[in-house]
């Protein structure tokens, strides 16, 4: 098996709330344009965006609408209530709203959504404004999309260099490991090679366990444990890192690559060195496209997106040496 990163040359597609791309239709006629975060990396991806409660015809600007009675699966299974002000019920419309707009993710074969918490209609995790405490989490919206298994990710985190580095990767690998070969223990062998440094930053305690597993099955058909070991790796993969677990990870493997090829790569630090966010992101940015330029398997980041017309430049480059 190569050393090496696994490398996608298609453009991943995103679903997005319209209004965090900058489209003016919030209850308020505001919108934020949280990709403005990321730079020029916005171009990487191809975006869809959506919303639920322009869809179901509520317009712009409108009265703001809360849940009432339970959270958003209760709203499908008709046990609550979508309200405006004034008590005037658009729970009907919401729902229509909702499933146009998962046609349409289905229609730009999107694998992640990009949501605006505080969202009745697309919040996961929060329904209401920060300063109010009405809210069911998840949305109704949201509530749809966690049923579906989409990778999931705040546009509040789209503002920090080192969250936003830390979902890419993550969804980089959700997307390659959803659409990888997994028909034999063969292939589960392979893929843990390249994904275990990953899964165990992200949930060490799982990934020792599976590790354990692995080491301790043969090479014998298992047919009901590759649907297992596929749903429960996406499951980790899903789980956002922190500060300290990055930049330990990012130490251990370049000191592994210093060792190995006998190279150093400049400006990166030990984590026990100060430094921001924004720092941090960069030394990860500088030792991703270091090990991709000398074939070298950057496990904190497995899966690296790359254009394809520069791959084939440089595998050019290579064979004419």
């Amino acid at each position: 098996m190569e050393k090496t990163s696994v490398v996608i040359t298609e453009k991943i597609r995103i679903g997005i709330s319209s209004c965090c791309m900058g489209s003016p239709i919030r209850y308020n006629a505001k919108g934020i344009d949280a990709l403005a975060g990321i730079g020029r990396e916005k171009a990487d991806f191809i975006w869809c965006p959506v919303c639920p409660e322009c869809t179901a015809g509520l317009g712009v600007p409108r009265n703001p609408v809360h849940l009432s009675g339970g959270d958003g699966n209760a709203v499908w299974k008709g046990e609550a209530r979508v309200k405006g002000r004034g008590g005037a019920d658009v729970t009907e419309a919401m729902l229509e709203g909702c499933r146009s707009c998962l046609d349409t993710l289905h229609r730009c074969n999107t694998v992640a959504f990009v949501y605006m918490d505080g969202s009745p209609s697309c919040g996961v995790y929060r329904t209401s404004l920060k300063k109010q405490r009405r809210g069911n989490p998840p949305g109704v919206f949201g509530a749809m999309l966690l049923e579906q298994g989409y990778f999931l990710i705040p546009s509040t985190d789209l503002q920090s260099p080192l969250k936003w580095w830390d979902w890419r990767r993550r969804l980089l690998a959700f997307h390659w490991f959803s659409t990888v070969q997994l028909e034999s223990m063969q292939d589960v062998y392979e893929i843990w090679y390249r994904m275990k440094f990953l899964c165990q930053e992200l949930d060490n305690t799982w990934a020792r366990a599976m590790g354990k597993q692995l080491a301790e099955m043969s090479l014998a058909e298992h047919p009901e444990f590759l649907q297992q070991f596929r749903k429960e790796l996406l499951d980790v993969l899903r789980k956002p890192s922190d500060v300290r677990r990055i930049t330990n990870s990012l130490w251990k493997h370049y000191s592994h690559y210093r060792k190995s090829r006998n190279r150093t790569v400049e400006d990166i630090h030990s984590p026990e060195f100060r430094r921001n966010m924004t720092t941090i992101a960069q030394e990860l940015i500088r030792m991703e496209r270091t090990a991709f330029a000398d074939d070298y398997l950057f496990g904190a980041s497995p899966v690296i997106y790359r254009d394809a017309r520069r791959v084939k430049q440089l595998q050019e480059a290579v064979e004419t040496e």
